[in-house]
């Protein structure tokens, strides 16, 4: 029914350039090959790979690790994105200052990046810990930070220029943007710092019927965009006002309910997400650190990432979404953006300081336990981590 849906979308949008109404498409370049550096043996295998985002203003790079049966990393190559990488002035340990700027597709094997830099986003293909660039696209605005992916939709929210939200079409091993899935967002476009006031994350609710953006200090909003015919989004958004809050990342349990760090606070807030896109405080637990601002979730913990403590945050989350805080865990400094492995065993976290990936065990109770850490070439200040 999905596929039906998209190609329906795809015809509306064709029709509306006949009609006057611009260009619909915006056609995939031919695929291009991927230079890399570093080349290793395959570690082909389901659930074997971490991604890495340099997020280098000199030349963009993804870097593959293999996760061994122990979940230590190995490094296995070097992948260019063809786009540069950026930074949000006033950034310091996160440029990007956004969670999700890499996804993984696993149903289709592509992985997407941002480049800030450059106003793209990149597509590889997946096979085991190697790439191979397919595709380099227009992101459809300014300093793309976040990339939100279900069925064959993709939105990419870009952070400059009052922020904006651009969704694609999966055609292939490549996206295919659709113009009039474009939406602003009406940020101050002159607010500063920019890393505080611009869009933190995108990410689709989990049955996709609805877009959910957050804007930290620029709307101290979490904006959702329900999902209507042929999976455009609503034209304007239901915008859930947390004052002084500043949301940041977020991520959903197996309920569905949204688990919200607030960098203003420096909290772990839960809430209930109706079907109308209003949302409804459940819970919410202070860090007693400082700059929370990335969460990941195994099973029914959260760790959430305080850049400015150098520390990881642990929370257990009851049957009803109540919280209880398991602690401080300390990492390298700088911690970021963060990813759980499928198996709910291990986690990775980005520590932007000197351009680290810390690697923990998950224990029973929740506690984490460091098993290594790996420095990414280049990656110092990056953001942007996937387990496939």
């Amino acid at each position: 029914m999905r596929t039906v849906r998209v190609a329906a979308a795809v015809a509306v949008a064709t029709a509306a350039t006949a009609l006057g109404a611009g260009p619909a498409l915006a056609a995939a370049p031919a695929a291009v090959s991927t230079p890399v550096t570093a080349p290793a043996a395959a570690q082909a295998g389901p659930e074997s790979a971490v991604f890495v985002q340099t997020d280098n203003p000199a030349g963009n790079a993804v870097v593959a690790y293999h996760r061994g049966a122990d979940g230590r990393l190995h490094q296995a190559g070097v992948y260019r994105t063809g786009g540069k990488g950026g930074v949000l002035a006033g950034s310091m340990v996160d440029h990007l200052a956004s969670q999700g700027s890499l996804a993984y597709d696993a149903a289709h094997h592509l992985l997407y990046v941002v480049n800030a830099g450059s106003d793209t986003v990149s597509v590889f293909a997946v096979d085991g810990d190697r790439l191979h660039r397919t595709q380099v696209i227009g992101s459809g605005g300014s300093f793309p930070v976040s990339i939100a992916v279900h069925d064959n939709l993709v939105y990419v929210a870009n952070a400059l220029g009052g922020g904006s939200i651009q969704g694609f079409v999966r055609e292939g091993r490549g996206l295919v943007r659709i113009p009039v899935w474009k939406r602003e967002l009406g940020l101050n476009p002159t607010a500063t710092p920019q890393f505080t006031h611009t869009p933190g994350q995108v990410s689709f609710t989990p049955n996709g019927d609805a877009l959910v953006v957050t804007t930290k200090a620029g709307g101290n909003s979490v904006d959702v965009f329900p999902l209507g015919r042929f999976d455009a989004l609503s034209t304007t958004p239901v915008v859930n006002a947390l004052p002084g809050a500043v949301p940041f990342g977020f991520t959903f349990d197996r309920a569905g309910r949204l688990a919200v760090t607030e960098a203003g606070t420096n909290s772990l807030a839960v809430f209930d997400l109706g079907r109308n896109g209003r949302i409804h405080p459940v819970d919410s637990a202070a860090t007693m650190q400082t700059a929370t601002c990335w969460v990941v979730r195994t099973g029914d913990h959260y760790y959430a990432s305080n850049a400015g403590s150098a520390s990881l945050s642990g929370f257990r989350e009851g049957p009803h979404g109540r919280l209880t805080a398991l602690g401080n865990t300390a990492t390298d400094p700088g911690t970021v953006d963060a990813a759980a492995s499928p198996d709910g065993r291990d986690v990775y976290v980005q520590t932007g300081g000197r351009g680290v990936v810390d690697e923990f065990r998950v224990n029973p109770n929740g506690s984490l336990t460091e098993i290594d850490s790996a420095t990414v070439p280049g990656g110092v200040g990056g953001e942007g981590i996937v387990v496939a």
